[in-house]
């Protein structure tokens, strides 16, 4: 009976192509949108946990202030930074890094851009593993006497100089003051704090004293981070509680009082982000699906319009027999094949889009996902049984006499 019902339903729907078409224009933008926004969430999420691990996961980062709401603010210096990297205070260290940050206009010749700059320690090629692929790195030379040198990132370089041109030994303006260029950054992966490929880097005492200008009440050096290297991963948890305690008692903190610094992982940073990400996506897949809805009261109305123009086609099966379940079923199942239509040739159209998705971003690996897949049929499945199942019963409960005399 269900091979009948689908081979009449196929014959129904292929007398009104246009008609069937355009009734499973909603079906077929619905599972597009599902397919699509679930596939590239689920990209996105990979693309950035990769970016994280391939950062390392035994680095921590502590930020002044506390995230909670009821935090307070707080402030980090240079002399909390030494502290962390004694190992009487803090167990297993590899190496430890304040960073302060800023923004400037960078000139060179006619060419001029905001940049981002990164005030850095030479520990910094040991800690967060910044090697200039070109020039030098920062020297202790450099911070001790505060040197106007700067090291670009790729996007910078690329802003500032020509194809091919060698920028050791150039000098670039940055807010009118002149810098020499010592060295170009290899290409940076997105971490924690973003991109640095369009910084640039300075020693981290010129971009004190000569930018920035930023020091505590005692005279010491503010930071907007410090970066600590753990030597694994499995020894973070402590020297997470050790860096805490230590602070706390630096900031003189009392034991019920918020601390007014956090102390997070890439691995916290990441999972709050795989949260915020996977909780966007499905979001962006309900919202989508609200055209799935409106596919279906497309199809309820276009299977409302066929039980009147098959009145007498109704009648007639009745008078030889049919029974109400068969009627039943031939509509309901001309509905699901509608919707169901509809499903597959949105996902063929998802997948092509995807695919062009893979080509324009490299490194965005998008994959069609047998959950948005079955996400996507399921909602066609179920639209195609609620919404038809309306018209059809309405079908079945026709009088075959009344029928038969429709007009």
């Amino acid at each position: 009976m269900w091979f009948a019902s689908l081979r009449i339903a196929v014959k129904a729907l292929a007398s009104n192509k246009l008609r069937s078409l355009l009734t499973m224009l909603g079906m077929i933008i619905g599972v597009f949108a599902v397919v699509v926004l679930v596939s590239v969430g689920r990209g996105v999420e990979n693309y950035v946990t990769n970016l994280f691990i391939q950062a390392g996961t035994n680095t921590l980062f502590v930020i002044p202030g506390s995230l909670d709401e009821s935090g307070q603010a707080g402030e980090l210096t240079v002399a909390d930074a030494r502290a962390i990297a004694e190992p009487y205070y803090v167990e297993n260290v590899v190496g430890v890094v304040p960073e302060i940050f800023g923004s400037a206009i960078a000139t060179r010749g006619p060419e001029s851009m905001e940049i981002q700059l990164s005030g850095i320690w030479p520990a910094h090629t040991e800690v967060r593993g910044w090697e200039a692929v070109l020039g030098s790195n920062i020297s202790s030379q450099d911070i001790e006497n505060r040197s106007r040198v700067v090291i670009l990132g790729q996007g910078a370089y690329a802003r500032l100089y020509e194809p091919g041109d060698y920028p050791i030994g150039t000098t670039i303006k940055i807010d009118g003051k002149t810098f020499e260029v010592i060295g170009v950054m290899e290409e940076m992966s997105a971490g924690f704090l973003g991109d640095f490929n369009d910084s640039a880097f300075l020693p981290f005492t010129t971009m004190q004293d000569r930018i920035v200008r930023r020091k505590s009440v005692s005279g010491s050096y503010l930071t907007d981070i410090i970066v600590v290297k753990i030597e694994s991963e499995e020894q973070m948890p402590v020297a997470q509680i050790q860096i805490e305690e230590l602070l706390a008692e630096r900031h003189r903190i009392d034991y019920f009082e918020d601390n007014d610094f956090t102390v997070i992982s890439q691995a916290d940073f990441l999972s709050i982000f795989a949260g915020v990400t996977s909780a966007l996506t499905v979001f962006l897949g309900l919202v989508s699906a609200i055209s799935l809805i409106v596919g279906g009261i497309g199809i309820m109305n276009i299977m409302l319009v066929s039980v009147t123009e098959r009145t007498r086609e109704i009648g007639l099966r009745k008078a030889i027999g049919a029974r109400r379940r068969a009627i039943l079923s031939q509509f309901i199942v001309e509905a699901v094949t509608l919707a169901l239509t509809g499903g597959v040739i949105g996902v063929l159209l998802a997948t092509a889009s995807v695919i062009g998705i893979n080509s324009a971003w490299a490194g965005l690996d998008v994959r069609i996902g047998l959950f948005a897949v079955v996400l996507g049929g399921g909602f066609c499945t179920l639209i195609g049984l609620v919404f038809g199942f309306y018209p059809a019963f309405r079908a079945s409960r026709l009088n075959p006499i009344e029928a038969l005399r429709h007009e």
